[in-house]
C-alpha cells in the first residue's frame, strides 16, 4: 500500500486550461488551486505585429501554415529565421515573394561575410529583397488585394500592390501577460516583459524557474530542452551546480540556401582572440551543377592563430 501510494503521488497529470500563478506556490487552472513545491514557466513567447495602419489585415506564421490556397504574391517583414525560411518554402512553390527588413542585410548577429553571401544568394533564387526599409501601412482593397508602404531611413517609400497576404515575422514577445507573474513577486524585463532568471533559471521568487523563449535569453528549441533538462537536474536531480550551457550553440537556418552556424563570428573572433585565421572557399555544388541551378555554396572556418583552435564554423 505504501508503494501504491509513493507512486500515485508521484504521478504526472495534466490539466488543461488557462494557468495563473496565485502565489509563490500554488496555480490557479479554471478556478480550481494546485500547490506544489516549485512551479516552473514554459510558456514560450507569441508573435508580435508592429502597430501601424492597417495592421490587422497581415497575418503571423501560425496563421500562414493555414492558408487554403498557394498565395500568387505575397510580402514577408522582417530579417530573422522565420521570415527567410518562408521566404524560402513559397518562392520554391513559385509565388512571387518580397522580402522588407530595417537592416542593410539579413540575419542580424550572423557572421557578417555569410550575411552578405546569402543575400545574394536569396537574389540568384529569385526572392525579392528590401533591404533597409521599414514597413509604414497596409492598405486593402475591395477585392481583397493587400498593399504594403514601406519607407526607408531616408524617407523612401516602396510601394508594393496586389499581394495576396502580408506575413509580420517581426519578432516574439514573452508570454508572461496575465500569468500572474506580478502578483506573485516574480520580476519581469520592462521593456520585453520576459521572466527575469538567474544562470539557474531560477526567477526573484526561489520557488519559481523559467526556461525557454519565455526569458529572452537564446530564442532556439534544443537551448529550450537544455535549460529544461538543467533545471530538473538541479530541482529534482541533486545536481546543485547543473546549469544551462550557452557555450557555442550550434543553430541552423532552413532558408534557400540553408545556414549551419557554430561558434564565433569573424568579428566576434577577432575581438576575443586578436590573431584569427580566416579559411573561407565557395563553390558550385555537384547537385547544382547537374541541374543547371546557379546558386553556390560557401564555407567559412575560423582558427584562433596563437592556439591553433577551431573557434567558428559556417556553412
Amino acid at each position: 500500500r505504501r508503494l501504491h501510494e509513493a507512486a500515485r503521488r508521484r504521478r504526472r497529470e495534466y490539466f488543461e486550461g488557462r494557468g495563473k500563478i496565485v502565489d509563490a506556490h500554488t496555480v490557479e487552472v479554471n478556478g480550481k488551486r494546485y500547490t506544489a513545491r516549485n512551479i516552473l514557466i514554459a510558456t514560450g513567447a507569441r508573435a508580435t505585429v508592429p502597430p501601424i495602419p492597417g495592421a490587422e489585415h497581415a497575418i503571423i506564421s501560425d496563421d500562414i501554415l493555414d492558408l487554403p490556397e498557394l498565395p500568387a504574391k505575397l510580402a514577408i517583414v522582417g530579417g530573422g529565421y522565420i521570415a527567410l525560411e518562408f521566404a524560402g518554402i513559397y518562392n520554391n512553390f513559385g509565388s512571387e515573394t518580397h522580402v522588407f527588413y530595417r537592416q542593410p542585410l539579413p540575419l542580424r548577429g550572423f557572421d557578417e561575410e555569410v550575411r552578405n553571401f546569402v543575400a545574394e544568394q536569396y537574389g540568384v533564387a529569385g526572392l525579392h529583397l528590401h533591404p533597409a526599409a521599414s514597413p509604414v501601412e497596409i492598405r486593402k482593397a475591395e477585392d481583397g488585394k493587400l498593399t504594403l508602404v514601406a519607407e526607408s531611413k531616408t524617407g523612401e517609400q516602396v510601394v508594393l500592390q496586389g499581394l495576396d497576404h502580408v506575413l509580420m515575422a517581426t519578432g516574439r514577445k514573452p508570454n508572461t501577460r496575465g500569468l500572474g507573474c506580478e502578483e506573485a513577486g516574480v520580476e519581469l524585463d520592462e521593456k520585453t516583459g520576459a521572466v527575469k532568471v538567474d544562470e539557474f533559471s531560477q526567477s526573484s521568487v526561489p520557488s519559481i524557474w523559467a526556461v525557454g523563449d519565455v526569458t529572452n535569453r537564446v530564442a532556439l528549441t534544443p537551448v529550450a530542452l537544455m535549460e529544461g533538462m538543467a533545471f530538473a537536474k538541479k530541482a529534482f536531480g541533486e545536481q546543485q551546480d547543473a546549469k544551462p550551457d550557452y557555450n557555442a550553440i550550434a543553430s541552423a537556418v532552413f532558408s534557400s540556401p540553408p545556414i549551419a552556424t557554430v561558434g564565433l563570428t569573424e568579428e566576434e573572433a577577432i575581438e576575443n582572440h586578436k590573431n584569427v585565421d580566416v579559411f573561407t572557399s565557395s563553390f558550385k555544388p555537384m547537385k547544382n551543377t547537374i541541374s543547371g541551378n546557379e546558386g553556390r555554396s560557401f564555407m567559412k572556418i575560423l582558427v584562433a592563430a596563437d592556439s591553433d583552435l577551431v573557434v567558428g564554423v559556417h556553412l
